[in-house]
């Protein structure tokens, strides 16, 4: 357990708290503030393909990895002034936030959603290749379990901190529940001051070595470079057997993803308040995900990576039963540490081997572009999905609908088994 001491694992602690800080705060957080403003679930569902900045990072993946920025990449280098430009953008992004009424129009807020989502995708293309090029592949697993420490403590703080914050601004004296936009603005002023951890470890870090990549001449041949080889070069590398990945990054966090938009809303109808979902959601439940991230990339030293990726699968799909469970059992403080807890214990456990797999498929001449494929591909359909949530949820209710996303991880588990076998073939070849 020494390892998670080192320096690069520590910055990737520090670095991963930067990358986790903005997701809840346009998705999970979002919808539990845009619930309490009384907007509709289908609105909420909807406004969650905000999020597909994630699914389409891949898009302008090749810019960061190959094109330099003015002054920046000169001063920092490349991987860098990539990080440090991304995480303007998400300051500035959740100060807008901040400053957005949903009760008076959703659309400012909106725009500022997206500003923050785009510049968290683009830091997270960045950070992605500079945790890939910054050690060898027999510490990435290592390397994932620090980011994702850092991941989840950012989400104690975007999501238990933020609800903390909200609820000590309020003003006394108004009914129970009763939307303060004020003290939500106060919550995320806080939460952009925070992103100064990734800012400072950026300046003080050391850049990757560099990795020798062939010039372009002219933007038809960038293109060919540094747009169309990346895809090809994993095509060709995996021929067939390509589509059989892509269809298992693409669905793998499946059930989490699309249960995920209805969870802060599930919580509002039920009863909870910003308190109890603070403590027990996003303290107790991301704890479990820490001990899960970190679990998980031990076992993956130990077992390898296909046997933890298909527990984790397991574990995705199943934990979702539990709130299915709980809709039915009522409000329940007690219940729902023990639900939140397993889900997120199973959580940590997929995400840590997921991440070691990925990095596991990358080319490390196309780092940033192929990773931030493989990344996109994961949240693409589940978001598109996830969207028509609210529309599902007021149409069958939360146990139905929780119950469905369990059902969505069972084609998963026979992807994983083929990946496997895949992957058996490859070492022994």
């Amino acid at each position: 357990m020494l390892i998670y001491l080192s320096p690069a694992s520590l910055r990737m602690l520090t670095l991963g708290f930067a990358a986790g800080l903005p997701l809840l705060l346009v998705l999970g957080t979002l919808s539990f503030r845009l619930r309490e403003a009384g907007i509709d679930r289908a609105t909420i569902g909807f406004l969650s393909w905000v999020g597909l900045a994630y699914g389409f990072k891949w898009a302008w993946a090749p810019l960061v990895d190959r094109l330099p920025l003015p002054l920046l990449t000169a001063w920092l280098g490349r991987r860098r002034s990539w990080l440090l430009l991304a995480q303007v953008c998400v300051i500035a992004g959740l100060l807008g936030m901040a400053m957005s009424n949903p009760q008076q129009s959703l659309t400012p807020l909106v725009g500022f959603a997206l500003l923050t989502a785009f510049g968290s995708a683009t830091q997270d293309i960045a950070l992605d290749a500079f945790r890939i090029e910054s050690a060898q592949a027999r510490l990435q697993a290592v390397l994932a379990a620090s980011y994702q420490t850092g991941y989840r403590l950012a989400m104690i703080w975007a999501g238990a901190g933020v609800f903390w914050i909200a609820a000590k601004a309020e003003a006394s004296g108004l009914p129970a529940g009763t939307y303060q936009d004020q003290a939500w603005a106060v919550a995320y002023v806080a939460m952009a001051l925070s992103m100064a951890v990734g800012m400072v470890t950026v300046l003080f870090s050391k850049e990757p070595a560099q990795v020798n990549l062939p010039p372009a001449h002219g933007l038809r041949e960038w293109l060919q470079v540094a747009v169309i080889e990346p895809f090809s070069e994993f095509i060709r590398r995996y021929r067939w057997h390509a589509v059989l990945l892509l269809a298992l990054i693409g669905t793998y966090r499946i059930s989490d993803i699309v249960m995920g938009i209805m969870a802060n809303p599930f919580y509002v109808d039920m009863g909870y308040t910003k308190e109890e979902v603070a403590t027990v959601t996003k303290l107790y439940g991301v704890v479990m995900t820490l001990a899960g991230a970190l679990v998980g990339g031990s076992m993956v030293l130990r077992w390898g990576v296909m046997r933890v990726l298909m527990l984790g699968a397991v574990l995705s799909a199943a934990t979702n039963l539990l709130f299915a469970w709980l809709a039915l059992h009522g409000h329940d403080v007690y219940m729902l540490i023990a639900v939140v807890s397993a889900d997120n214990l199973g959580s940590g456990i997929a995400s840590a081997a997921f991440i070691a797999y990925l990095s596991s498929l990358t080319n490390v001449q196309y780092s940033a572009t192929q990773y931030a494929l493989f990344s996109s591909l994961m949240l693409l359909a589940p978001k598109l999905l996830a969207g028509f949530s609210g529309l599902a949820v007021d149409a069958a209710g939360y146990a139905w609908f929780f119950t469905g996303t369990a059902l969505l991880g069972v084609p998963v588990l026979w992807l994983v088994w083929l990946a496997s076998r895949l992957h058996v073939a490859g070492d022994n070849a």
